[in-house]
């Protein structure tokens, strides 16, 4: 049985509604099971014989976490050692969801996954912790980074982006930090992969979509797809750019986390699709949520 935590996030919900589209058999939790109770877990994962963990909950913002230092390190740190604990107890294999903001975001070439973590900020911090937690507590485990993540359900930067333009005859956007839009479908199709694929080694891997864009040029490839889409209604809305200095937030920023995808294009035989790609498929489905750009 593959148990998916965080069902009701925007990559949860993503995986399960690909699980169900294949019918691949999964029970799913979000806050009624307290990941942080490590006696909740267990109980959780033995009522339900469960041999995948799919852990897609963390503390994502980014921001707050500068300041919520006590539930960022609760969320992203301590549960996902529970998780191992438990699953190293019952030879559970587990998938858990990490990010760029491990890197310092220096340099300028793609980030591979034997390179050394140096999180810049709270968030990066315990993310950074919990891949730790997870490895030193149990050998049957994936963790897979990922970035610049936006799916149908929850908020994100395209659905924002897209409401901003229709509100605003203008708009700034940063165009010095550079990285790759990822599709939540796309991870979803790589984490069933993965459960259903016994031959793929055991560590960390990379997960985006491929090629490298700044915030700035996804920003105008959201409005040049969402004008064709007939999601952007206000074709005259102006993008400007800015510097990361000309928009100071609570917590840095990685200048560079692009990823390296070779590890896990190779491990599973596959190629990762285009991240403009994507995005057209993110717009023209009838899953977009209309509701998120009103």
């Amino acid at each position: 049985m593959i148990w998916v935590i965080g069902c009701k996030g925007m990559l949860g919900s993503e995986i399960c509604r690909k699980l169900s589209e294949k019918n691949i058999q999964y029970v799913m939790s979000d806050i009624d099971v307290d990941i942080t109770d490590i006696t909740a877990i267990e109980k959780f994962a033995k009522a339900w014989s469960v041999s995948y963990i799919i852990n897609c909950a963390a503390y994502t913002a980014v921001d707050k976490a500068e300041s919520d230092v006590e539930l960022a390190t609760k969320l992203n740190d301590v549960a996902p050692g529970n998780i191992a604990k438990v699953a190293k107890k019952y030879g559970i294999t587990v998938i858990h969801i990490s990010t760029d903001y491990v890197f310092d975001g220096s340099g300028d070439t793609p980030r591979t996954e034997d390179m050394p973590v140096a999180p810049i900020g709270v968030y990066g911090v315990t993310k950074a912790a919990g891949e730790r937690s997870i490895s030193e507590n149990t050998d049957k485990y994936y963790i897979l980074r990922t970035a610049w993540l936006y799916g149908w359900a929850g908020r994100n930067f395209v659905y924002t982006m897209i409401k901003a333009m229709n509100t605003h005859d203008a708009v700034k956007v940063v165009a010095d930090q550079k990285g790759t839009p990822t599709f939540a479908g796309d991870l979803a199709d790589v984490i069933i992969k993965l459960v259903n694929n016994k031959n793929v080694p055991y560590g960390t891997y990379h997960v985006t979509d491929l090629g490298e864009t700044t915030w700035w040029d996804f920003t105008n490839e959201i409005k040049k797809q969402g004008i064709e889409a007939g999601w952007v209604t206000n074709k005259d809305c102006v993008v400007n750019s800015c510097t990361t200095e000309e928009y100071p937030t609570p917590a840095k920023r990685p200048a560079y986390s692009v990823l390296s995808k070779d590890k896990i294009q190779k491990a599973l035989g596959i190629t990762l699709p285009d991240w403009k790609e994507s995005l057209k498929v993110f717009l023209e489905s009838p899953l977009f949520d209309k509701s998120r750009i009103e």
